[in-house]
């Protein structure tokens, strides 16, 4: 019963994040259609959205507390399938067929994760976590973490590689310390409110200086990745990259899968499969909507054949110049 509260508690946080979501974008494009656009934080709809947000991410929080990892983080499928279904009613696109199948192999994805997902462990106690924390096969494990993620920070900042692959690599390295920081102070406040005191333990906030450091990187990176690339190419491979690394810092920190079935842990990944390429189908080729920003098309230039489009210079007092050493 426990089990199935954090599950029914992380679909509907995750339900919720995909409307507020929807409710924000429809804010912002209610405010760019106005002939005197006004801040985006003076709108009462997105003060909506924004608070719909806060409680899934409070309820995804407290998800962790009732159900394992490896079962709450592939969850996260449910904001990619609801926010798909939810534009159709909130920004009026029109139904795809890619949505349909995608959603149709998301929904059997996740029924497959939740039938067959490692059983909830003991109480997570202060102790337990710290017991955790000096383990071998932690310390192994964290120690491969930290010299894949210093490869992989030396060729962004050092040789300025900034491909998808490298910028995501790096939020789900930093999101695997933050589902273990998350998982464990969820815990302990759980137990803290059931009457077993936890928070006077050091490893209490320990965990919650992990969460905040590795949470606040996160953002960076992913902050990032949004800013060079499209959010449909972003969506479902930081899906599938969070979701392994949530997957495996359960199974190596939190031990989650020591006692399953080899058939259990079989479905379990065909699950996650079947959630990954759902995801994927429903991202794939759907177009992104831009707000109109003015520009100079070549092409209607008189004794110009170039298609190009020449963006306004912020620098210069004239709109739209050319350079001055260029003859044309």
């Amino acid at each position: 019963q426990t089990q199935l509260l954090g599950v029914l508690l992380a679909a509907a946080s995750n339900f919720l994040i995909s409307v507020s979501l929807n409710i924000q974008k429809c804010a912002h494009l209610r405010l760019a259609r106005q002939t005197e656009p006004k801040p985006y934080y003076t709108s009462k709809l997105w003060w909506c959205g924004i608070t719909l947000l806060g409680l899934g991410e409070v309820g995804n929080f407290t998800a962790y507390g009732f159900a394992p990892v490896a079962l709450v983080a592939p969850l996260g499928c449910v904001a990619v399938i609801g926010s798909a279904f939810i534009s159709v009613l909130f920004l009026k696109k029109t139904m795809r067929a890619a949505d349909i199948l995608g959603g149709t192999l998301t929904v059997t994805g996740t029924y497959l994760l939740v039938t067959f997902s490692p059983n909830a462990p003991q109480e997570l106690t202060a102790r337990r976590v710290q017991n955790y924390l000096v383990s071998w096969p932690f310390l192994v494990y964290s120690i491969l973490e930290i010299i894949i993620f210093c490869i992989l920070l030396y060729f962004y900042k050092r040789k300025a590689v900034k491909h998808i692959v490298v910028l995501l690599m790096m939020v789900a390295l930093l999101a695997s310390l933050t589902v273990i920081a998350v998982k464990a102070v969820a815990s302990m406040v759980t137990l803290s409110a059931k009457g077993k005191m936890q928070l006077t333990y050091p490893v209490f906030y320990i965990m919650i200086v992990l969460m905040a450091t590795s949470c606040a990187f996160q953002v960076k990176f992913l902050n990032q990745a949004m800013h060079l690339y499209e959010a449909t190419a972003i969506v479902p491979i930081n899906f599938a990259f969070f979701t392994t690394s949530a997957i495996i810092s359960g199974v190596i920190f939190y031990r989650e899968f020591q006692s399953a079935p080899l058939l259990s842990m079989f479905m379990f990944l065909f699950g996650c499969l079947l959630s990954f390429l759902g995801v994927f189908v429903i991202a794939r080729n759907k177009k992104e909507e831009h707000l109109q920003i003015p520009f100079i098309d070549c092409g209607h230039i008189p004794g110009q054949k170039l298609t190009g489009k020449i963006q306004p210079d912020s620098h210069s007092s004239c709109y739209g110049t050319l350079n001055n050493e260029d003859d044309s």
